[in-house]
């Protein structure tokens, strides 16, 4: 590999509390790979391994942001160090495109470091080691306060001369290596001019787990022993470090550490605490509580607190089971000092690096639509920077943000107070993607229907999120419509907008289509505004509000339904008088009404035409029109079944007047004439034989009438058979008196009622058995609310 000159900005490097710091910027490592090699002057460069590092007291990890740290302790291998005073330690930073690091570029970078304030005994709790170094001039082991150094004196006589060995006492019992065997079990030892350290790895074989006030702690009871023939020297080289002591809260993080280590402090009664810092990366916080961070301790524990999200550390997205949340990362350090009767000084530090759990953070969608503008607006966050909005589905379309601009989706970017962002979305209401319901009586729902798919962190993890909008507004105008009538045909126009989309038109419950129109004999036609409905005076669905003589006052009217709900939002209606010459108008009820009128040469005398019952005459008349009012159980009306229709017939007539006194008739000027009325129902829509109050929209329909001179039927017409039965209700058992037609009968649901049916025909073959007869609540006999009064004769 080549070796080249470093980049501007590509490392940095310090050192702080005799630890080499470097940190190399990922920016210009993008794409890129590395390996770090630690350049000793005498045996060369030396690659970086996990192995090495923890033994050799290195670090090699990432800060919060993601970019490479690595540490070293003044005291690891390959450091040059002069004097326990100066020390220097040369790294080889290979880079290359390629994992198999060929063609890599090389750049070499040395790192220098003074300390000298060393204290008597100084521990240090890395991420993957622990180390401890004392002075070599502390005082023998001797005193009857050093009772864990006692079980070691037994051992000191099979020492070698002039050779190191370590005593490793635990639960399952004491140990005894040398140095060279302690090196293969992942230990260092070695001892400086003035000074003597251990580096042990975490939970080996030799160490322990205590817990000391609530936070476990990983420990190495251990014994350096050195003699030479006249000398033996055994120096405590225990260490104990915290695992754990780390909890969280939604909005803070805690690091707990006991103030007292009572392995480490063996007359307790003699400890007192110096100084704490605290820090973050490699600098000290000299006033943590303007930053936010709170710092205490007491007899038994310090403890740092740290708002999630605050400076120095680092917020990151994520995606866990997809749920979008964020992840907290800081590096911390804590430096206790302090003094005991045993030790001088004791110099205390501990790094931790530290990453809450994964937090749910449910992104919330602010609706800031402007309905006065006819459009959505819609703030979808919060988010830290490392989230991207990449595509966004509207409806079931999906878009890439740059076909959604083309197609007229404004979307951008909002930044918050609190360093976090928000992707806004504006719409129109009128896009052809936005969902349109017509709801109420003249508003309309409008649904963005919307799907967020974000790029999240450095690993560009997808995200999806679907929200719905919607909003009503009142932006609909209920038509109005407009009726006019000439002599025969009632009109009405009704504007076109909405019809067959928000609302159909109804005449009474049935939907008006061309078809019911074209069958009922209307004309329908339209233009580029309005739907002009023309109505003939005595087609279906016409209400004959008052009829008299020569005068009738009908009524059209026509429901306007929502299509969904079926509810009625507005009647259209149109009432005219009419003078028609001659009409007949069969009532749902069974009234016929009949202005009738009878030209004949000589004329007749109106006021003498009567019905087949003679005693029913018109009820008004003059020279050319007689008016005839009659049910059609009276006046010798017959009825007969035609196809699927009731026929009532009867007859107009007027009889020639003979002179008195005369046998036989020989000369009379007054001609026979003969006016045949018919009325046509369907069979399915029976008479009702009362009168109720009802809705109009839902009355039976009037049956069609006709007059035909007599003349003109047909004498030998085929006709199928009818009965001729009337049906009345009587006030009481006696059956004497009865309820006139026509008339509403209120009666309590317990109350009987008298209902007697007669068979006016006189056939000796015939009989009346009466099968089903029921009550309805209304004029609708097949009603679903009904009350059986037979079933099955």
């Amino acid at each position: 590999s080549a070796l080249c000159v470093l980049p501007p900005g590509f490392v940095e490097s310090s050192c702080h509390s005799r630890i080499f710091w470097m940190k190399l910027n990922k920016l210009l490592l993008q794409g890129k790979f590395f390996q770090l090699e630690i350049n000793d002057p005498y045996a060369g460069p030396i690659l970086l391994d996990k192995k090495l590092a923890s033994r050799c007291g290195y670090v090699l990890s990432e800060d919060a942001w993601g970019n490479p740290v690595f540490r070293a302790s003044v005291l690891g291998c390959h450091v040059v160090n002069e004097a326990d005073e100066l020390f220097s330690l040369t790294m080889n930073i290979k880079v290359s495109s390629f994992s198999s690091m060929r063609a890599a570029v090389t750049y070499t970078y040395p790192m220098y470091c003074s300390y000298s304030s060393w204290a008597s005994r100084e521990i240090l709790c890395e991420e993957n080691y622990m180390e401890v170094s004392v002075k070599t001039d502390v005082p023998a082991v001797s005193n009857d306060y050093t009772v864990a150094w006692m079980s070691a004196l037994p051992e000191t006589q099979n020492v070698a001369y002039q050779i190191w060995q370590l005593m490793f006492v635990s639960p399952s019992g004491r140990k005894r290596i040398t140095v060279s065997d302690a090196a293969k079990l992942g230990y260092s030892f070695n001892n400086t001019l003035y000074r003597v350290y251990l580096r042990a790895p975490y939970h080996s074989n030799e160490s322990d787990v205590i817990m000391i006030n609530g936070v476990n702690m990983n420990m190495v009871t251990s014994t350096s022993m050195y003699r030479q023939r006249w000398l033996l020297l055994l120096i405590d080289t225990t260490v104990s470090c915290p695992v754990d002591g780390i909890s969280f809260t939604d909005t803070t993080l805690t690091w707990t550490v006991p103030s007292v280590i009572p392995t480490l402090v063996v007359q307790e009664s003699t400890f007192l605490s110096k100084s704490i810092l605290m820090g973050i990366d490699d600098r000290i916080i000299v006033n943590p509580e303007e930053r936010n961070y709170l710092l205490e301790h007491n007899k038994t524990h310090i403890r740092i607190t740290i708002p999630i999200g605050v400076d120095g550390g680092k917020l990151k997205s994520s995606v866990s089971d997809g749920v979008y949340g964020i992840i907290y990362s800081i590096d911390l350090f804590l430096e206790h000092t302090w003094t005991d009767a045993d030790w001088q000084t004791t110099k205390y530090t501990v790094i931790k690096s530290i990453t809450t759990p994964f937090m749910p953070q449910i992104p919330t969608v602010i609706n800031n639509t402007l309905p006065e503008e006819r459009l959505f607006n819609i703030a979808f966050g919060h988010f830290l920077p490392d989230v991207s909005l990449v595509a966004i589905t509207i409806g079931n379309v999906p878009f890439t943000l740059r076909e959604a601009q083309n197609h007229g989706f404004n979307i951008y970017e909002t930044h918050f107070s609190n360093r976090t962002k928000g992707f806004m979305l504006e719409v129109s209401f009128d896009d052809p993607y936005i969902l349109k319901e017509y709801v109420n009586r003249n508003e309309t729902k409008y649904t963005l229907l919307v799907n967020y798919t974000l790029s999240v962190g450095p690993e560009m993890a997808l995200y999806y999120h679907s929200a719905e909008v919607e909003c009503v507004i009142a932006d609909i105008e209920i038509p109005e419509a407009v009726g006019y009538c000439d002599e025969e045909n009632l009109y009405l126009a009704i504007p076109t907008f909405g019809l067959n989309q928000y609302w159909n038109l109804y005449l009474g419950n049935k939907l008006l289509n061309r078809h019911v129109a074209l069958t009922n004999g209307y004309l329908a036609a339209t233009n580029s505004t309005h739907l002009i409905l023309q109505v003939p005076l005595f087609a279906v669905g016409v209400i004959y509000e008052e009829v008299s003589f020569q005068k009738i006052k009908a009524r059209f009217g026509v429901a306007l339904r929502k299509i969904r709900t079926m509810e009625t939002l507005q009647m259209f209606s149109i009432s005219c008088s009419f003078n028609p010459s001659a009409f007949i108008i069969c009532h749902p009820d069974g009234t016929v009404m009949v202005s009738a009128q009878m030209k004949t040469v000589p004329a007749i005398d109106m006021s003498k035409t009567k019905l087949r019952d003679s005693s029913c005459k018109p009820r008004e008349y003059n020279e050319g029109h007689a008016f005839f009012k009659f049910h059609v159980t009276t006046c010798g009306t017959s009825v007969r079944f035609e196809g699927d229709h009731i026929i009532y017939e009867n007859e107009i007539f007027y009889e020639k007047e003979t002179l008195p006194g005369q046998s036989t008739p020989k000369i009379t000027r007054d001609p026979d004439y003969r006016l045949t009325v018919l009325c046509y129902y369907r069979a399915k829509e029976t008479l009702v034989l009362g009168g109720f109050a009802s809705d109009p929209s839902t009355s039976p329909p009037f049956g069609s009438g006709t007059m035909i001179p007599r003349s003109n039927i047909a004498v030998n017409r085929r006709v199928r058979q009818a009965l001729n039965v009337v049906s009345r209700v009587s006030k009481d058992e006696s059956f004497m008196e009865f309820y006139e037609p026509n008339v509403a009968i209120l009666k309590q649901p317990v109350e009987p009622v008298f209902l007697e049916v007669e068979l006016k025909d006189e056939s000796p073959d015939t009989e009346l058995f009466l099968e089903n007869c029921w009550v309805t609540g209304s004029l609708d006999f097949n009603s679903t609310l009904r009350w059986n009064i037979t079933e099955d004769g």
